[in-house]
């Protein structure tokens, strides 16, 4: 399957986002993609640096009009659309949503972000409810699309339970970058250990991960690009550089999967009656 990729530096105008998006899912498109993965919340800025109310006026209901505008773009172009929105669930209620557009322009089904971090520049706890939908994968025309969102992407129990539904592969629309007042180096161990444990996900399951991260310093925290994809041996397929706005597409061999747990049978070796510490906090000395 032919994957496109957007990553983008996004400013305070939405609608040149927006506008510069659909530019290039045209252009991604026209070389062939078949399904395009946009980056978090790629309408506008990160804007979980601060808790503001008024940040919430930015949320849209689903369906509404970025789901109609992705999603006629979808249709015109005969592409899958994954899209990542703030989304106003009802009054005072809202969530991170990761919603995949079907090539007719129909929504093919959601996913609202479970895992909610609440760090200096990433206060989602403010504005994101955790979701309550699961783990479960989306149908498409292209497959059964395994959609998580950023945070989500440090458990390896959310790629595994996606993979136990049947996802055929990982996706991981992403907002992360430095503390500018972390060290080089230490700035390079958390951006290695960020792709390190997804391409972990990739291992342990047997499946291809696509990663699409933004890029560009907003509001000083600059983040750090690499998007990447890899193979479900967690080779890398594709990684973009890090400081560097790029629309790509990357053919991967979606029936490699089968091969590969052929090889390395995880699933069938795991000891699933043991498995029951996993549901607790913390395991505590007795």
């Amino acid at each position: 399957m032919k994957i496109g990729i957007i990553q983008q530096h996004n400013t305070a105008d939405r609608d040149d986002n927006k506008r510069r998006l659909a530019e290039k899912i045209r252009g991604l498109a026209a070389k062939g993609a078949k399904l395009v993965v946009l980056q978090e919340l790629h309408n506008g800025l990160y804007f979980c640096q601060e808790e503001n109310v008024e940040t919430f006026n930015q949320a849209e209901p689903i369906p509404g009009p970025s789901t109609e505008f992705y999603g006629a773009l979808a249709k015109e172009l005969g592409v899958v659309i994954v899209t990542s929105l703030f989304e106003h669930r009802a009054t005072g209620l809202y969530h991170n949503t990761a919603v995949v557009l079907e090539k007719d322009g129909t929504i093919a089904g959601k996913y609202r972000k479970m895992h909610i971090p609440d760090d200096p520049g990433y206060y989602e706890k403010f504005y994101f409810t955790p979701g309550d939908m699961g783990f479960q994968p989306i149908d498409t025309s292209v497959g059964r699309l395994g959609v998580l969102v950023c945070w989500d992407q440090w458990y390896p129990e959310a790629a595994r339970l996606m993979a136990l539904a049947g996802a055929e592969i990982l996706i991981y629309p992403t907002a992360i970058g430095y503390d500018p007042n972390d060290t080089r180096d230490e700035q390079e161990r958390q951006r290695m250990a960020w792709q390190t444990v997804q391409r972990g996900h990739a291992v342990a399951n047997g499946l291809p991960v696509v990663t699409v991260n933004r890029v560009g310093d907003e509001d000083g925290v600059p983040f750090w690009g690499t998007s990447f994809v890899a193979g479900p041996q967690g080779e890398l397929l594709y990684e973009a550089p890090i400081n560097e706005e790029v629309e790509t597409v990357v053919d991967v061999d979606m029936q490699r999967s089968e091969q590969v747990r052929r090889w390395w049978p995880f699933l069938r070796d795991r000891r699933i009656e043991n498995y029951n510490d996993l549901t607790r906090r913390f395991i505590d000395k007795e």
